[in-house]
């Protein structure tokens, strides 16, 4: 047998070792950046998904809102339209029976209702 082989043998072994707990080594640190960023990533996804949670949410609200209000309005045409189609109606009667006096009593107290509605909002 050659007798530096031998040495040489002893050291590759040595080496083989240390070369191999390196790897592993390295290859666990490398598992654990992962499971960190991946950690990182969730944190950040879950932030993200609560957020967009209260933005949907806030926007029911605000849909609910816009809902009720245009009900309400759509009442309030109801409700102005029977009032008109009541003044139209007597407005044809007056027209229909062609008294002056009765036309000008109901144009003038029309009138008046508009001018009285006219100052109580302003």
């Amino acid at each position: 047998m050659n007798p530096r082989r031998e040495p040489r043998g002893g050291r590759s072994s040595l080496f083989d070792g240390i070369e191999e707990g390196g790897i592993r080594a390295a290859s666990s640190y490398s598992h654990e950046i992962n499971e960190h960023e991946n950690e990182r990533a969730l944190e950040g996804l879950q932030d993200r998904v609560i957020l967009l949670k209260r933005l949907s949410g806030d926007i029911n609200e605000e849909v609910d809102t816009h809902n009720r209000m245009l009900d309400r309005m759509g009442n309030d045409m109801d409700s102005s339209r029977g009032i008109l189609s009541g003044t139209m109606d007597r407005f044809k009667t007056v027209f229909e029976t062609k008294s002056s006096r009765r036309m000008l009593t109901l144009v003038a107290s029309f009138v008046g209702l508009f001018l009285v509605i006219y100052y109580l909002t302003r």
